[in-house]
């Protein structure tokens, strides 16, 4: 517009030499403010009298410096836990989490995480074929792509690799991660912007002796550390588990909230029975409690009883979500970002929840704080959770691999500030708890 233009050119510039710059003109990328007529305000909308633009020199050129994804490294780190971690399926000792760091071509660089539980015990992937996926499938197809482009590399994954949830996970956190380092704000702000600055967070009972998980829970309350407890039960007799659900129950009181988790154990005549026991001990909710594929059954338990049904294994992505969902096969949905295939699959998956009228829970595979850090950000843009979080696996580490590890205090863990996730890396962590120290290496000809 002619007003605009005369805007910008209003001030007389100099007389130079050919090749010279004006010392008064604005940097290119500069954001410049600009006083704008009324008559000039008319044409453009009715918003203030004074504009800001942004100088670019030459558009196509801007839009061939987008950066490209030029490096991505995987790898495996073992952190022995502070515990045996009793699961139905089996006893972890140790964590085994993927690593992913990704470098651009404009020297930005993001860091990601996919991790599973107990191996292959627990679901189709493990930490090898985890990495093994990166390195042969992943990685070779995002090279030279733009790094902004997130929805487009997760649509390249799905069609060079059929599932690998967690792998392509790991991928899209990391760049999540460069993006938001690349602009200045958090991978909350890309989602929507931060509504929490805290979450409550539960701790899960897997010692499996009744007396030990009372002590523990109760050294968790008086460090205000914890309030909320998982026991994980499954492996035993139902009518076992039930008591010993029940004596922790007792032990504990009005000054705890218990909740179950049977990953996938019982049948569902077993489960009948231990619903209807589990709710007159005074348990809240129970998690999974038969195979992910037996929805049928989940839809009976969730109309049976009066204690809440979480779906957990049987939420692979958006499109399990929404089966769950028109079934009416769950009362709580426990959302996990590596199960969801990564963050944007995850936040649908708690749309459909919110749509559907189903609460929510923060899941977790028992991460490091890389992908506990990227939940708390997530999770930090939805309004509220009703049954909380249960972010607390770099809690169960031994060891915590981030220079400032995350704060949990008054029962609940703080989102991290920051650009990106909000955290970095101790690289002497890295490297002592690193599985192979040759790097698994993936970058652009030249490199």
């Amino acid at each position: 517009m002619r007003g605009l233009t005369a805007a910008l050119r209003r001030q007389k510039a100099p007389q130079l030499m050919r090749g010279q710059r004006n010392p008064k003109a604005p940097d290119i990328g500069k954001l410049i403010t600009v006083r704008v007529s009324p008559k000039t305000r008319a044409r453009i909308d009715t918003g203030p009298r004074h504009r800001t633009f942004c100088i670019v020199s030459n558009p196509r050129q801007a839009v061939r410096n987008v950066p490209k994804i030029e490096q991505i490294d995987a790898f495996i780190v073992d952190i022995p836990t502070i515990r045996g971690h009793v699961l139905s399926m089996t006893t972890m000792r140790a964590q085994s989490a993927v690593i992913v760091r990704l470098r651009c071509s404009d020297g930005s660089d993001g860091i990601g995480e996919g991790t599973t539980i107990g191996g292959l015990s627990y679901c189709p992937e493990s930490p090898e074929s985890i990495v093994s996926a990166i390195d042969t499938y992943l990685a070779p197809a995002l090279m030279g792509q733009e790094a902004n482009g997130i929805a487009h590399a997760l649509a390249l994954m799905d069609r060079h690799a059929r599932g690998n949830r967690i792998a392509k996970s790991a991928v899209e956190m990391a760049l999540w991660d460069a993006l938001g380092k690349r602009l200045g704000v958090s991978v909350a702000q890309l989602f929507g912007g931060q509504i929490v600055q805290d979450m409550p967070v539960a701790w899960t009972l897997a010692s499996g002796n009744s007396d030990t998980d009372i002590v523990e829970a109760e050294q968790m309350i008086a460090l205000r550390r914890h309030n909320i407890f998982k026991l994980k039960i499954g492996k035993r007799a139902v009518r076992e588990d039930v008591a010993h659900v029940g004596r922790i129950k007792a032990a504990l009181g009005d000054s705890a909230s218990i909740r179950v988790d049977v990953n996938q154990a019982w049948s569902l005549a077993d489960a009948r029975w231990g619903l209807k026991g589990l709710q007159d001990v005074g348990c809240e909710l129970v998690e999974q409690p038969v195979q992910a594929r037996f929805v049928n059954a989940m839809a009976e338990l969730t109309r049976s009883y009066e204690i809440a049904v979480m779906a957990d294994e049987a939420l692979g992505g958006p499109e399990d979500a929404l089966s769950m969902a028109s079934r009416k096969a769950a009362d709580v949905f426990a959302v996990k970002i590596a199960q969801s295939g990564g963050l944007m699959r995850a936040r649908d998956v708690v749309s459909i929840g919110q749509a559907a009228g189903i609460a929510l829970y923060g899941g977790t595979m028992l991460e490091t704080a890389v992908g506990t850090a990227a939940a708390l950000q997530l999770f930090s843009t939805v309004e509220h959770l009703a049954w909380g979080t249960e972010f607390f696996g770099p809690l169960l580490l031994k060891d915590d691999i981030l220079t400032t590890p995350l704060t949990y205090r008054d029962f609940r863990v703080a989102v991290p500030q920051g650009a990106g996730l909000g955290i970095t890396l101790d690289p002497a962590k890295i490297d002592f708890y690193r599985r192979d120290k040759a790097r698994s290496l993936h970058a652009v000809a030249g490199e």
